[in-house]
């Protein structure tokens, strides 16, 4: 126990040893460690916001995720007349498809098990692909099932802001981190999904 007015004292004492230790770090334990810190991954980029709220004429009750791939744009309907637009990618020729889908899943940071048919066509791809910076799910991923099971198309973030926008995937739909965290707060499991 420390007695009243000893506290300050003590804090201070600690404080001079913690600083003393850290003062006789040698300049090579410091390069040592400063090395170590250089060697971790590039944290992932979260890429700008390409989010704005927008008029929008549907039948789809508030909450509903519309997507439209001609616009390579997905809505949020808000309420009745309006919704929060973020920008996509979408599945290059060949791989785009439409329908009425849900919300089956969600997860922070996913890895990635690239599906046996992509590994077919792409054999240079690994089983598994970790949480972090060179995982191309990104930050967030929302899981889609069709009569409750997997498609195996995500709605998912990006650590490559610049792939944002274009015909470019298998399938599934790209946002940037930034927006792909927004929309993974607003929607729950369950979530309708309309591609159009």
């Amino acid at each position: 126990m420390t007695l009243p007015g000893r506290h300050d004292a003590a804090v201070r004492l600690i404080g001079a040893g913690v600083l003393g230790l850290a003062l006789a770090l040698s300049a090579q334990d410091f390069a040592q460690a400063r090395s170590r810190l250089s060697d971790r991954p590039p944290l992932p980029a979260m890429g700008p916001s390409l989010r704005k709220a927008v008029a929008f004429a549907t039948t789809e009750q508030p909450g509903t995720i519309v997507i439209r791939k001609n616009e390579k744009a997905l809505y949020l309907v808000t309420r009745q007349g309006q919704a929060l637009r973020y920008q996509i990618s979408v599945g290059r020729d060949g791989f785009g498809w439409t329908g009425v889908v849900k919300v089956g899943a969600k997860t922070e940071w996913p890895q990635w098990r690239p599906p046996r048919e992509m590994r077919a066509r792409q054999p240079e791809l690994p089983e598994l692909v970790p949480s972090g910076p060179y995982n191309p799910l990104g930050a967030r991923a929302l899981y889609l099932l069709r009569d409750g099971h997997d498609t195996l198309y995500r709605i998912h973030g990006t650590n490559d802001p610049s792939g944002v926008g274009f015909d470019g995937t298998s399938g599934c739909f790209r946002l940037t981190n930034t927006d792909v965290i927004d929309l993974f707060k607003r929607v729950p499991i369950g979530t309708k999904v309309v591609v159009q």
